[in-house]
Parts: structure tokens; C-alpha cells; sequence
């Protein structure tokens, strides 16, 4: 078999496969594109609020909820090493005495410091907000005070106080400090493994931590296709057929990316309904369905200063009847 490789190479022949590879179907672009809507359906958590209109959000990645918390961390220690030093430097405490008055310090400025920012600020700390991230109810209604306070005393018993134990304990009980290591695993497993990335505290509270929303706005198709109403001019008679239904579809087709099958075939759809003489060649059906986007707009909005609503196609036989 390798003297048969080494003379088709020798002749230019086709080389020859050593192992047969079983026939597959290409991919079509309509397939990749509802698999990367389905990976990114994964990340985003879907809330429904007493309104029933559900929305989506993106998850906070464990990074970003990592980041925040190290910057609160960073931010409560930070202000009760400056007030410790403070209070050193103004007493002749002993060493005992200043870690007692640490931790308990420790208390009384982180509980309050969580609960307070997140009640202020709608579920973002001054980590969160420095990264982008928030709390919000997992019933779609405001962050209610008492789910603050649950998931951040959960905080405590789930990761803070686990924490400090573990480091205390580091010289008296070696069974303290694995049981105390186990704990902190599990805690620390849990987020990573649920499918809506809660810790015990969000569960119990019924939170989740997202993504803080940014508003964008989209670009309007009538400025982005005026160049194409030079090339394909439109008469009021081929502007009569559709209404407000039919232009809503068409917006949505043109804000997916550009397929040439289905554009060819709806451009020809369109044409055909509308009696468009003209023939519209397959490369031109982009450029040909923003331009009738634009002029029936146009001719919609216009008729409907004169109290002329045409909310589909069948607008005329309702007229009739």
C-alpha cells in the first residue's frame, strides 16, 4: 500500500487514502447559525416578570463574579486596615486585643457594606459595579431587601467565615482545617457546576448574578439602504399591496444576515406580487429588498398622516366589508 502512495505521488495520480472517511453532508450556514443561537441560548438565564413577557439575560461569567468579589474584598479590608492602623496608633493595645478588635470589625463593616451597596444600587456592590455585573430576582419582579440579606448572610456562612476559619485553624486542629477545606470546595463547586451559575445563597434567595444590560441602538434601515432606492424605483401601485404586517417581516429578514438563496427567492415573491416589471437579477435581490423596504415605509408612513392605517395586506377587502 505505501509503494502504491509513493508512485501515485511519483505520476501525479491522485493519492490514494489509507483509511476511508465516511461521507458527510456539508454544513449549511442556517445550521451553523441556530448552533451558535443554541451555545448562546446556554449562557443567558430567561425571566418572566408579572407581566408575562419573558426576557433574557446574560449570565455573569465566574470571572467577572470572581473580579467583583476580590475588588470588595479588596475595598472592606482596605478600610478596616486603615481604621485598625488608626486605632493602633492612638491606644497601646496589645496583640490580642487588636485581633479580636479586627475581627470583629470584620463583621461590622463587611455584612453592612454588602447589604447597603446592593439595597442602594439594585444588586450591584462597588465590585459589581465596576465590572458590569448585578443581582436580580429570579421572579422578573424588583430585588426584593430580604433576598439582599439572605444571599450575602449565605455569603458568610458559604465562603467569608469559611475562610478565615481556615487560616485560624491552621496551627490547632488539623481536622478543622480539612473538614473547613471540604466545605470551602464544595462552595466553591457549586457555581461552577449549576446551569445558572448559583451559589447556595442565590438558590435559597432566589437571585440570580448577570450581565448588567447596555442599551444599544440599532441602526435604522432606512439609513443604511438609501443608496439602494437609486437603482429600483418604486410607482404608488406597487407600493399599494403591502401594510405594516408585511413591512415588520421584511425588517426582521433584513436585519439577519445576508443569505442570496432566501433573498433571491423572496426579492422574486415580492416582484411577482407587486407586478415589478423589471427582472432582478440574484445578485441584486439584497440590494432590491432594502430599497422596496425603504420606499414602503416611506408610502405607509405618509398614507398614514391622512388617517389611511394599513396594517396587512388585506387591508382593501376589510375596507369592503
Amino acid at each position: 500500500m505505501l509503494a502504491g502512495v509513493a508512485d501515485a505521488e511519483r505520476t501525479g495520480a491522485p493519492r490514494m487514502r489509507l483509511f476511508r472517511r465516511k461521507n458527510k453532508t456539508p454544513v449549511t450556514s442556517a445550521e451553523l447559525h441556530d448552533a451558535a443561537v443554541a451555545k448562546s441560548a446556554k449562557k443567558r438565564i430567561h425571566v418572566t416578570p408579572p407581566e408575562g413577557v419573558p426576557i433574557s439575560f446574560a449570565r455573569a461569567s465566574l470571572g467577572s463574579r470572581v473580579g467583583a468579589q476580590l475588588l470588595d474584598i479588596a475595598i472592606t479590608y482596605g478600610t478596616l486596615i486603615g481604621l485598625l492602623i488608626l486605632v493602633f496608633w492612638m491606644s497601646s493595645l496589645n496583640w490580642t486585643a487588636v485581633t479580636t478588635f479586627f475581627a470583629l470589625m470584620s463583621f461590622l463593616i463587611r455584612i453592612p457594606y454588602y447589604i447597603l451597596t446592593e439595597l442602594m444600587w439594585n444588586g450591584r456592590t462597588l465590585g459589581k459595579r465596576i465590572v458590569k455585573i448585578r443581582v436580580v430576582s429570579a421572579n422578573g419582579r424588583r430585588l426584593e431587601p430580604h433576598q439582599v440579606v439572605v444571599r450575602n448572610l449565605m455569603k458568610e456562612a458559604e465562603v467569608l467565615t469559611p475562610i478565615g476559619l481556615f487560616f485560624s485553624l491552621s496551627n490547632t486542629s488539623g481536622w478543622g482545617q480539612l473538614i473547613t477545606g471540604l466545605w470551602l470546595m464544595l462552595t466553591f463547586a457549586v457555581p461552577v457546576f449549576s446551569r445558572t451559575s448559583q451559589r447556595f445563597g442565590d438558590m435559597i434567595a432566589g437571585t440570580y448574578v448577570i450581565e448588567n444590560p447596555r442599551l444599544q441602538k440599532t441602526v435604522e434601515l432606512t439609513d443604511r439602504t438609501k443608496y439602494a432606492t437609486q437603482t429600483f424605483e418604486f410607482i404608488p401601485r406597487h407600493l399599494d399591496i403591502y401594510g405594516r404586517f408585511e413591512l415588520q417581516s421584511l425588517e426582521a429578514i433584513l436585519r439577519q444576515p445576508a443569505e442570496p438563496k432566501r433573498d433571491s427567492e423572496i426579492a422574486a415573491t415580492i416582484a411577482k406580487k407587486i407586478g415589478y416589471i423589471e427582472k432582478v437579477a440574484p445578485s441584486n435581490s439584497r440590494a432590491f429588498l432594502e430599497a422596496f423596504y425603504n420606499a414602503q415605509r416611506a408610502h405607509l408612513e405618509q398614507r398614514q398622516l391622512f388617517g389611511d392605517r394599513r396594517d396587512n395586506k388585506f387591508y382593501s377587502a376589510e375596507a369592503e366589508d
